[in-house]
């Protein structure tokens, strides 16, 4: 019997299905206000258990990209009510992704044309954002250097994320996911070659994760711990994230800390299918041991490996995430055993309309 396509109680929340759709930067709301085609994206893929939607930026500050519907405008709220209202009735579960890419970022997407923050002044180097070229035409460009966000910046980012998770609850989102994954603004405060903060924000491990966990404990507090996920990559590589002495330890403490808040899930992004390396062998069974709370996974799982990890103990719930791209029936194709399509990658982001966002078609079997 598959175990992928059982139900499971998330917190409280029902899932018809284990199947989870990892969240995606798209870059396809030109105005940062979900859309039609919004609504009828995610409405495709509603027959996942749950959606975890792509990364809304909690504020102008935490823009990387551009044309990322956001969760700082009432405006957006209106939009996202469509989207959210659209998953539930074609029987979805969807929470937000909050996000702040801290440092990965362009002086033509901050507010008054300033500098990115992050816990240091220290750039990404060889890392994107998607901004306006010297041209004023959209496009990948190296980030801009950062200026180090002041401890009293810190208290307001933190607030920022609470307004965003307020709103992402009005809007109709069954809750939220911290994105504190994949070399953004968490990871960048977590890793010390990044952070050289001499306040109670760098130094020591507790330092170091302290901004991601006074995070989700404010956004817990506003909104139901039961309504809060986190996104958490251990020894990731993107965006300049370099190697460090207790890396093993920081990211134990992390599963730790984790274990002990009760939130509603930990979401693990392996890094393999987004070009960088894979977790170290058998972390992923450390991290486990430290946290028994609900668990999922992303990284380049297909139904069989999905089933072993299940089975095995090792995942609740398993995240899938390019398949999603040309697969809006993708949980009916993988129980159905049916051909599996792959997207087209020049059409990954950027806006380009209905193409490669919203013409996959769903499978039909030979009659």
């Amino acid at each position: 019997m598959s175990i992928l396509f059982s139900p499971y109680t998330l917190s409280g929340i029902e899932l018809k299905n284990r199947v989870v759709m990892a969240p995606m930067t798209r870059a396809r709301a030109l105005t940062t206000v979900p859309d039609a085609l919004t609504v009828l994206y995610y409405r495709q893929r509603a027959s996942a258990g749950l959606i975890i939607s792509e990364g809304v930026p909690v504020s102008v500050q935490g823009r990387g990209y551009l044309f990322n519907p956001g969760l700082y405008t009432q405006e957006q709220v209106e939009g996202w009510k469509n989207v959210t209202s659209a998953v539930h009735e074609d029987g979805g579960k969807i929470f937000a992704q909050l996000w702040h890419v801290g440092r990965v970022s362009h002086t033509t997407l901050q507010p008054d044309g300033g500098a990115p923050v992050s816990s240091s002044n220290k750039l990404a180097a060889n890392s994107l954002a998607y901004a306006y070229d010297q041209d004023g035409q959209p496009g990948p460009i190296q980030a801009s250097p950062p200026r180090a966000l002041t401890t009293e910046e810190v208290e307001a980012l933190k607030h920022d994320f609470v307004l965003a998770a307020r709103r992402a609850v009005e809007a109709g989102f069954d809750g939220v996911e911290i994105h504190g994954a994949n070399g953004y603004l968490f990871e960048q405060f977590i890793n010390p070659t990044v952070n050289n903060r001499t306040d109670r924000y760098g130094g020591s491990i507790e330092n170091r994760i302290r901004l991601l966990l006074e995070t989700l404990d404010a956004v817990a507090d506003a909104i139901g711990r039961s309504k809060v996920g986190v996104r958490v990559s251990p020894f990731g590589r993107l965006f300049d994230m370099a190697p460090f002495d207790d890396e093993a330890e920081t990211w134990v403490a992390v599963a730790r800390a984790l274990q002990n808040r009760r939130i509603a899930y930990v979401h693990l992004s392996d890094q393999l299918t987004i070009g960088a390396e894979r977790m170290p062998e058998g972390f992923a069974q450390t991290f486990r041991d430290s946290y028994q709370g609900t668990l999922i996974a992303a990284g380049g799982f297909d139904r069989e490996s999905a089933e072993a990890a299940l089975a095995s103990g090792e995942l609740d719930l398993v995240a899938f995430g390019r398949p999603f791209i040309a697969n809006p029936d993708l949980v009916e194709r993988m129980k159905n055993d049916w051909p599996i399509a792959l997207p087209d990658r020049s059409t990954f982001y950027g806006n380009s309309g209905e193409k490669g966002y919203v013409d996959y078609p769903f499978y039909t079997p030979a009659q």
